[in-house]
């Protein structure tokens, strides 16, 4: 797959396909829902369970599909290695940490707020660790985009955990997913969706299980809701969220992408507003104004689109 592939030709004004011009808001809606379902999921059994079959279910999709489609295999073995710490930082570190904060009594409110925080730290790390620029105006607008999704969780609901270490494991996982944004950056290339799900999902699959085998009984209730839960997350979040959130950091600028983070705890607010009747206060409704003015304003494209290689043409 060439890297015009993803939308990022080298030279001139980028056309991107129509699949990922609409990826923010396919991104947004299956993520921001993630939270909710997952804290669904976790009352019927242990978040590592949860997180192992979420992960070996998208791994029994994968692999018969990979044997019929017979996609191109990666050339290097350093592909492997790079889509390996992917998988680490992303399916066995952010999801395990957040997955056991909701476990010790983080509201999906807290998570959401301290995750929105990645388009700082992306912002922060980005000119050191991805070759970045991140100009004035884009600051302006991750900040901005910051205080709405800060108003919106301050209107619906007080922000509570149980203890001062569900707040380190929040933290941890904000951390990862920005490693995992950063590192997808500096030495990700394209690659079959295929090949790189499989890859990170194994990872991933290889780091739960053994916390799930330790520390739970394997116990699990099934039920309507759960089932209903479990294939929203293997679907929604493992098969096309986390594809396309990969794809766009591909196809431009980290931070740009990241800032979409600061439209999460809106969406999951308007989310929960009309599928379940939770109240939307009308600073909320500001909040998200706000919010979305920032990412607006972070998301703004110089006129040259830069294309950042490092040691030579990816393959």
């Amino acid at each position: 797959m060439s890297e015009s592939a993803v939308g990022a030709p080298a030279i001139g004004h980028p056309r991107k396909p129509l699949w990922l011009q609409a990826a923010p808001v396919i991104f947004l809606l299956l993520w921001s829902g993630g939270f909710a379902v997952a804290k669904i999921g976790i009352l019927y059994t242990g978040p590592f369970t949860l997180l192992a079959l979420r992960y070996g279910i998208v791994l029994l999709i994968l692999l018969p599909l990979i044997a019929w489609f017979r996609p191109p295999l990666p050339r290097s073995p350093r592909v492997y290695l790079h889509l390996a710490v992917i998988g680490v930082l992303i399916q066995g570190l952010y999801f395990n940490f957040s997955y056991f904060a909701f476990r010790f009594g983080i509201s999906a409110g807290a998570l959401s707020l301290i995750v929105s925080l990645q388009p700082i730290v992306v912002g922060l790390a980005a000119p050191l660790l991805a070759g970045e620029r991140v100009g004035a105006k884009r600051w302006g607008g991750l900040l901005l985009g910051l205080a709405g999704a800060a108003l919106v969780i301050a209107s619906r609901a007080s922000i509570e955990v149980a203890a001062p270490g569900v707040v380190l494991l929040a933290v941890g996982a904000l951390l990862a997913m920005c490693g995992g944004a950063l590192y997808e950056k500096r030495f990700g290339s394209p690659q079959h969706p295929l090949i790189a799900n499989g890859v990170q999902y194994a990872v991933g699959f290889l780091c739960t299980l053994p916390l799930a085998l330790l520390m739970e009984d394997g116990h699990v209730v099934w039920s309507g809701p759960f089932i209903a839960a479990l294939a929203y997350l293997v679907i929604g979040n493992s098969l096309i969220a986390i594809s396309l959130y990969l794809a766009m950091i591909r196809a431009g600028e980290v931070s740009r992408v990241s800032a979409l983070f600061f439209l999460v705890p809106p969406c999951s607010a308007l989310l929960a507003w009309g599928l379940l009747g939770e109240a939307m206060p009308p600073l909320a409704w500001a909040g998200m104004a706000l919010a979305a003015a920032g990412v607006g304003l972070a998301s703004v494209t110089r006129a040259r689109w830069k294309s950042f290689r490092f040691g030579g043409p990816r393959r």
